[in-house]
């Protein structure tokens, strides 16, 4: 039976509410011909599910299954937070009422982790599950973890993965890999590929731009970003073309790549060591050349080493990101708050005055592995995991924000 979220007293944290309502109104300067309250919202934050001890929740995000009784199926991976990448099996939790209540967390059989038998554990991750309307399946797409021995991450191991899951029969298909090909555009390897924390695209006739990353030089780990055109059929996933291969020689390079379509246009925002990057582009493969992701006001925006991520509503593009400069330099690598503003299209360039928070920084990094969905023309959900400070706490929760929009979303059907 489904069940309500519990009181934040009853998981031994601080008494609080377990939700507040704060109306945010985020005027679309980009679209004149809208009204000035076209993209306001009214924000509502609540938890899912709590962790503890060694098996925290992370990696959390949520596809919408519609009809007569819309589902939305979350998945989650069991962590233990000890150490880096301590990803276990993973698991589902299910809400009838568009995330008000959610079922008990139940253990995805099929995508256990698992020992091989070279001796090495082997386990699906960063995984991001997205209702595919042409077959009627969720796809969860995302990136090999490989542990030597069962504890030592060996990141030759990396590849892009998939699952898939069937409504009507409410099962999941065993972890299955991409298949790419030998070599890029440049020659050279596909090398450690992965579609780990991205947010993909789904096109009319039902191919899928896939974002990727991989490594072309087996000297360095400095990642290429590219968009894969894919075909579904519902069973298998298959490689059809890619577009520009985007990479800056520096650290890791670019990487945990996202793609939106918006107004005739698709937006590839990158993350980097560094900073972050974003491009656009007409067919959603190819893309103009990147630049640095900035305020409007001509400043470097500060978000760095952290996926970013995009909402559309009516005529307004928005961006979830998180930075620096926002009282939170406890925090690992600045990962909250977790932000909201909107994106001039024109210009590639964040609207400082639109910017609101969605989660509130409590000592907790909720940056490394979040995502957005929307469950009908006037709620979109956003949902991430807690990661906190190492020792300040021995549980962590998947919170989930609702956006409740003043107008209608045009672009999103109801469920």
């Amino acid at each position: 039976m489904p069940f309500a979220a519990p009181h934040r007293a009853s998981l031994r944290a601080p008494v609080r509410p377990p939700a507040f309502l704060l109306t945010l109104a985020l005027a679309s300067l980009g679209a004149p011909a809208a009204p000035a309250a076209a993209s306001a919202f009214e924000l509502e934050v609540s938890t899912v599910l709590t962790g503890r001890g060694t098996s925290f929740y992370t990696q959390s995000r949520a596809a919408l299954i519609p009809g007569p009784t819309p589902r939305l199926l979350l998945t989650t991976q069991e962590t233990d937070p000890t150490g880096s990448h301590g990803y276990k099996d993973m698991f589902s939790v299910e809400s009838t009422d568009l995330g008000r209540t959610w079922t008990a967390p139940q253990r995805i059989e099929s995508l256990r982790r698992t020992r091989m038998p070279a001796g090495h554990d082997f386990v699906i991750g960063d995984v991001c599950p997205q209702w595919h309307a042409a077959t009627g399946r969720v796809l969860a797409t995302g990136k090999t973890f490989g542990f030597l021995g069962g504890t030592k991450e060996d990141r030759g191991f990396e590849r892009v993965s998939y699952a898939v899951y069937t409504p009507a029969t409410r099962a999941w298909s065993e972890l299955r890999l991409l298949d790419l090909p030998a070599r890029d555009h440049a020659g050279r390897p596909f090398l450690e590929p992965n579609a780990g924390c991205h947010q993909r695209g789904d096109l009319p006739d039902g191919d899928i731009l896939l974002p990727i990353r991989y490594r072309k030089d087996p000297a360095v780990r400095h990642y290429t970003t590219i968009v894969a055109r894919c075909r579904f059929d519902g069973e298998k996933l298959s490689y059809v073309a890619h577009g520009s291969e985007f990479l800056i020689p520096r650290d890791r390079g670019l990487y945990e790549p996202s793609v939106v379509a918006f107004g005739g246009r698709y937006f590839l925002t990158m993350r980097a060591d560094h900073s972050a990057f974003v491009a656009r582009g007409r067919d959603g493969l190819n893309y103009e050349p990147f630049v640095e992701w900035r305020w409007d006001d001509g400043t470097v925006l500060g978000s760095y080493n952290t996926q970013q991520h995009w909402l559309v509503h009516n005529d307004t593009l928005f961006l979830l990101y998180t930075r620096r400069g926002a009282n939170n330099d406890h925090v690992m690598r600045h990962r909250a708050p977790l932000f909201i503003a909107e994106v001039d299209p024109e210009k590639l360039v964040v609207r400082r005055a639109t910017e609101r928070v969605l989660f509130k920084e409590e000592n907790a990094d909720l940056g490394a592995g979040f995502a957005v969905v929307d469950v009908s023309p006037r709620e979109t959900l956003v949902v991430t995991s807690e990661i906190p400070t190492r020792g300040s706490r021995d549980w962590n929760r998947i919170l989930l924000a609702r956006l409740t929009w003043s107008v209608p979303n045009r672009h999103v059907p109801s469920p």
